[in-house]
């Protein structure tokens, strides 16, 4: 689907913008669009995008799935119940959008390998 949508910026000028485009500019507080094969994680809102990072990191250490009270410690947040619901409810709409998979109540990890941002530098395995 390659449709262009035009954007009026005023009188005299416009703005083509690919649909692709619009799913690579998130937006805080946007909504979390469903995974599916080569989106990259940059679609999601910024906060959103810290709870896979951290569970990506985890597996790289070659470690298992994380709670939801430690990805809350590892965000840099308090492990006060209020910090971690916030964490809980992002992690389960990223469940259940399939951005990650949740074993349990409490255990998360992620999906599939991560995929990375369209101008990221190679890594060092490439």
């Amino acid at each position: 689907m390659s449709a262009l949508l035009v954007l009026h910026k005023g009188a005299a000028e416009t703005t083509a913008v690919t649909e692709a485009e619009q799913e690579t500019a998130p937006v805080p507080g946007s909504i979390v669009p469903p995974w599916r094969e080569g989106l990259p994680v940059t679609v999601l809102a910024p906060d959103y995008q810290r709870i896979p990072g951290v569970l990506d990191e985890r597996l790289s250490a070659g470690q298992g799935p994380l709670k939801v009270k430690e990805i809350t410690v590892e965000l840099g947040l308090q492990a006060t119940s209020a910090q971690a619901e916030g964490a809980r409810s992002k992690a389960r709409r990223l469940a259940d959008r399939e951005w990650l998979v949740q074993e349990t109540s409490e255990m998360l990890r992620p999906t599939r390998p991560p995929v990375p941002a369209p101008d990221a530098a190679p890594s060092a395995q490439d």
